[in-house]
């Protein structure tokens, strides 16, 4: 029986040393090998894996810029400038600078501007309501307030402000991934430029519907007038399909088109106050005097006398 026992386990321990070395020359020939700088930069990476960069993660990502050598293309909107330039560093190529990005929440359909007209009892979700639910307001383009943006920010720079039913960026925290951007399916968040001294100026509203019916769901909205793109100097603001919109890349913050919206659609964030027009003085405004020499009376010699 003793002699049973050895031989069964002399013959496990030769199937179970042949097998390791079976797994180990396989485990040669199919391993492997990874570029230590790989984990240089994913541990300069920010490690949020929000997918901002396109990517499945930080991780990919560090394993995309070794893979391509340089930052051609490829960019971390969480990082940021100091991010780019470390990176950059340890692949020894020159950093990819662009302007600071930032959300912005293109709606101004807040519980006073669009009167609720009924109540969504529903599953507290934005693509969820967007597929069965026009709206509070009844505008099938305006926020939906259920806060998926929100969710979706794993930097906590966004949340929904109780007293409005929209989104509110927190500027100092929002890193510009564009995990909100993704996260909203009716595409009112956008990502655009900072601006100078944070200075921006958009058209809060994404209604395409007709000005007339547009103002009936919301007081604030866009009506595709056309006065904003008549009076920008630069071309910065087209009107298509009843929406106006501001490239940020032809504006020059003149605020014209703000003065000259008359429903309050277009916001500028982060401007002092704009001066008060001057009035022209009581002179110029006054009517001009005639200076032509008074008609001469009925009865007077120029009248009467043809010699003069």
């Amino acid at each position: 029986m003793t002699n049973m026992i050895l031989t069964a386990v002399l013959v496990l321990g030769v199937i179970g040393i042949f097998f390791a070395i079976v797994l180990y020359f396989v485990a040669q020939k199919f391993k492997v090998l990874e570029d230590p700088l790989i984990d240089e930069i994913a541990e300069v990476l920010p490690g949020a894996n929000c997918g901002g960069c396109g990517k499945a993660g930080c991780r990919a990502m560090a394993e995309a810029f070794v893979k391509q050598g340089n930052m051609d293309g490829l960019k971390c909107p969480a990082g940021g400038e100091e991010v780019a330039r470390k990176v950059a560093e340890l692949l020894g190529c020159t950093p990819e600078i662009s302007d600071p990005m930032v959300a912005v929440v293109r709606c101004n359909g807040s519980c006073g501007n669009a009167v609720a007209k009924n109540n969504y009892d529903g599953l507290a979700d934005c693509t969820f309501a967007n597929s069965v639910y026009a709206g509070e307001s009844g505008c099938t383009f305006g926020c939906l307030g259920l806060g998926n943006c929100a969710k979706a920010c794993q930097f906590g720079a966004l949340s929904i402000n109780p007293e409005t039913g929209l989104p509110i960026v927190e500027e100092e925290k929002c890193t510009a991934c564009g995990a909100c951007v993704k996260a909203c399916p009716r595409g009112i968040i956008e990502l655009r430029k900072k601006g100078v001294k944070n200075r921006r100026v958009y058209v809060a509203c994404r209604n395409k519907e007709k000005g007339a019916v547009a103002r009936k769901w919301c007081t604030a909205a866009c009506i595709g007038c056309g006065k904003c793109e008549k009076t920008c100097p630069f071309g910065a603001i087209k009107v298509e399909n009843n929406l106006a919109y501001i490239d940020f890349n032809l504006c020059r913050l003149c605020r014209k088109c703000v003065a000259e919206c008359p429903t309050g659609a277009i916001h500028a964030v982060n401007f002092p106050p704009m001066p008060p027009k001057k009035e022209a003085p009581a002179s110029e405004t006054a009517p001009a005097k005639d200076n032509a020499p008074a008609a001469a009376p009925v009865n007077s010699p120029v009248q009467n006398n043809p010699t003069y």
